[in-house]
C-alpha cells in the first residue's frame, strides 16, 4: 500500500481497508470455533499489536495461518493508516501556516484600504458589497468558525480582538483609509473607535449603535458617522407603510434598484423622509429647502399624502405636512433629514 498525495483519500482507504479485514477476520475465528467475544478480542490486539495473551491457544494449522495473515494484513492497515494520519495533519499545518504568512504579506502591502471589525450578520454583508465594489479590505474577527468563513470567502482576514491595538495593527490601521468597526457591543464599537482614533488622526471611522445614546459617545470617541441598525430599519419600514406607492415606482424596477447601486458606488444614497406637522421644513418651497440644507442633499420626488408622487416637481412646489419627501443625499443617512421628523 503507497500513500497518494491526497491525505483525505489516504484516510479513507486506510480506514476502509481496516473495515473489511476486522470483520472478515472475526468470521474466520468463529467459522474455526470461537464465540464472538473471543474472536472480537483477539482481531483488536492483533491488528493493533498489543500483544496481549492469547485468549485461546492457537494449537491448529488453520488457526495459526489466520493469525498470521491478520498479523501482515492488520499491521499493515495500521501503518498505512497512521501515515495517513500523520500527512493529513502535518500538510494541514503547513498550509494553514503558509496561508495565513501569505495573508499577512497581502496585508502588509494594502494601502487606503477598509478595515471591517466583526463579520457578524452586518459586517458579512458589508464585505460582501465592499468586494462586489471591488474595494481593498481586511476583516477582524475573534471567532474561529467566522474567520474560516471569511477566508474560505476568500477575504483578507486577521484573526483577534478587534480593541486590541496589536490587532488592529496587524490590520495595517496606520496605512488604511477608514474603519467601520460593526460589532453588536456598543462598549466594544466605543472603545474600538477610540484606539483607532488614537492610532491613525485621519482615518475615517463609521460605527454600528444599537442605542440611540450611544450615538454622541461615539462621535466623541472619534467617529465621523454613525449607523443606528434598528433606527435605520425602523425608518424604511415606515417608509413602506406610508408611501406604498411611491416606493413601488422608487425600488420596484431593476432599473431603479441598479441606479441606487450605480449612486452608492458614488458615496450617495436614495431616501425617503416623512414631513412631521411643525417641522421647519413644512409650509417651504424645494428651492427653500435645498438651500437651508446647504447642498446636503437635492429633492428628486414628492409623495403625496393623498398618495399621488411628484417626480421632479418644480422648485416652487411646496411641502406640506404628511408629505414624504424623496432626496438624494451623502451615504449614511443624511443628517439634515432629521430635520423633516422634528417637531
Amino acid at each position: 500500500m503507497q500513500l497518494s498525495q491526497s491525505p483525505s483519500r489516504n484516510l479513507v482507504n486506510g480506514l476502509l481497508f481496516l473495515a473489511v479485514l476486522a470483520p472478515v477476520a472475526v468470521c474466520g475465528y468463529m467459522v474455526l470455533g470461537w464465540n464472538f467475544g473471543d474472536a472480537l478480542y483477539m482481531v483488536v490486539i492483533t491488528i493493533f499489536t498489543v500483544g496481549y495473551e492469547e485468549v485461546r491457544p492457537i494449537n491448529t494449522p488453520e488457526l495459526r495461518a489466520l493469525t498470521l495473515t491478520l498479523i501482515v494484513l492488520g499491521c499493515t492497515g495500521v501503518i498505512y493508516l497512521t501515515g495517513a494520519l500523520v500527512q493529513f495533519f502535518t500538510l494541514s499545518q503547513i498550509q494553514q501556516v503558509l496561508g495565513i504568512k501569505r495573508m499577512k504579506n497581502e496585508i502588509d502591502q494594502l494601502r487606503d484600504h477598509v478595515i471591517v471589525c466583526g463579520f457578524g450578520r452586518i459586517g458579512n454583508m458589508l464585505a460582501r458589497e465592499l468586494k462586489a465594489g471591488k474595494s481593498r479590505f481586511v476583516v477582524l474577527e475573534r471567532s474561529d468558525a467566522r474567520v474560516a468563513e471569511a477566508r474560505a470567502l476568500g477575504y483578507l482576514c486577521v484573526q483577534g480582538e478587534a480593541t486590541d491595538e496589536a490587532v488592529l495593527k496587524a490590520a495595517g490601521i496606520d496605512r488604511a483609509s477608514i474603519l467601520a468597526t460593526v460589532l453588536p457591543d456598543d462598549a466594544a464599537n466605543v472603545f474600538i473607535t477610540l484606539s483607532a482614533r488614537s492610532l491613525n488622526k485621519s482615518l475615517r471611522i463609521i460605527a454600528r449603535g444599537e442605542l440611540p445614546t450611544t450615538e454622541g459617545k461615539l462621535l466623541h470617541a472619534g467617529a465621523n458617522d454613525v449607523v443606528l441598525p434598528a433606527h435605520i430599519g425602523a425608518e424604511r419600514i415606515a417608509e413602506l407603510i406610508l408611501f406604498q406607492n411611491a416606493n413601488a415606482l422608487l425600488r420596484g424596477s431593476a432599473q431603479m434598484k441598479g441606479f441606487e447601486h450605480d449612486l452608492h458606488g458614488l458615496g450617495l444614497e436614495l431616501e425617503t423622509a416623512a414631513a412631521a406637522e411643525g417641522s421647519p421644513f413644512v409650509g417651504l418651497t424645494i428651492a427653500d429647502i435645498e438651500r437651508r440644507a446647504g447642498g446636503a442633499f437635492l429633492i428628486v420626488a414628492l409623495n403625496r399624502r393623498d398618495g399621488s408622487a411628484l417626480t421632479r416637481p418644480p422648485a416652487e412646489t411646496v411641502v406640506n405636512a404628511g408629505d414624504g419627501v424623496v432626496v438624494i443625499g451623502r451615504s449614511g443617512r443624511v443628517r439634515a433629514l432629521d430635520a423633516f421628523g422634528a417637531g
